[in-house]
Parts: C-alpha cells; sequence; structure tokens
C-alpha cells in the first residue's frame, strides 16, 4: 500500500500487518471448529474390554436382587416392583455395613439395571457390587459387533 496524496510527494511502502484479513481467516476456523467438535466426540466407539476380578471377601451375609431377562425383580429369590425395591433399600442402607449385590441375566435390558441403582442409590445404599460368573468370563468369546 503506497502513502502520499500523489502532489508532489513521493509514494512509500508500508510495512505495516493487515490485521483484518487475518481475523477473518482466525474466525472462520474457529467457526469450523465449533461445528466439527460435537461430531469427533459423538463419533468414538467403545470396545469395552472384560475384566476378571476376585471376589470380595465379606463378613455380612448380602441382600441379592436378581433382575430376570424380562426385567422382573426378585429381593433375595422373592418377587417384588421397582418402588418396593426402593422400600426395602431404605432398610438396608439404616444397616452400616449393608451391602447390596445384583445379579443381571446377561439379556436384561441396560434400563433395568440402571433403574435398579437408582433406586438403591435414592435409598442410600453405598456398597453395590455386581455378581458375575468367574469361569464364564475367562472363556467366553466377544461376539462380533452387531448392525
Amino acid at each position: 500500500m503506497a502513502f502520499g496524496d500523489g502532489i508532489g510527494q513521493s509514494q512509500r511502502s508500508s510495512a505495516d500487518i493487515n490485521i483484518v484479513p487475518l481475523v477473518d481467516v482466525i474466525l472462520v476456523l474457529l467457526v469450523i471448529f465449533i461445528v466439527t467438535a460435537p461430531l469427533i466426540t459423538q463419533a468414538v466407539k467403545v470396545d469395552l474390554p472384560e475384566a476378571e476380578s476376585q471376589p470380595a471377601d465379606s463378613q455380612v451375609q448380602p441382600v441379592v436382587v436378581t433382575i430376570e431377562a424380562d426385567g422382573r425383580l426378585h429381593w433375595a429369590g422373592s418377587p417384588l416392583t421397582l418402588a418396593e425395591l426402593e422400600q426395602r433399600a431404605r432398610g438396608l442402607a439404616a444397616r452400616p455395613d449393608a451391602e447390596l449385590h445384583i445379579e443381571a441375566d446377561r439379556a436384561v435390558a441396560y434400563d433395568a439395571v440402571a433403574q435398579v441403582l437408582a433406586a438403591a442409590a435414592r435409598a442410600g445404599v453405598e456398597r453395590i457390587s455386581f455378581v458375575t460368573d468367574p469361569e464364564m468370563g475367562a472363556t467366553r468369546q466377544h461376539p462380533p459387533p452387531g448392525p
């Protein structure tokens, strides 16, 4: 860019950086980043590993809640509803050494397990464990990912 009025003054160059195009480029890159960032985080595929664990040594007899494949609940073998489970869990939470073990069928919907966990947490149960079959976890093969 040249300076001068063109009448009797020589034209000279300016070595200043023009900031406007730089700001435009940075704003375009920022918009692109804002638009693509949520797409990147939602596209993450996770293959969760199987972990073998040791059985917990406990002196207290835990209460076992069983969730059948169709979502039916059992408290120590007797059937009950989710509301009854929360009511019984309140009584269990009153004991300081209380433990709740959840035995969920492999085919049970995740929602059923989440509802049981939420009910136990609302009732105040702090020690919750999942019961698994140790022999099954060591020899089971992963099925191919489905559609």
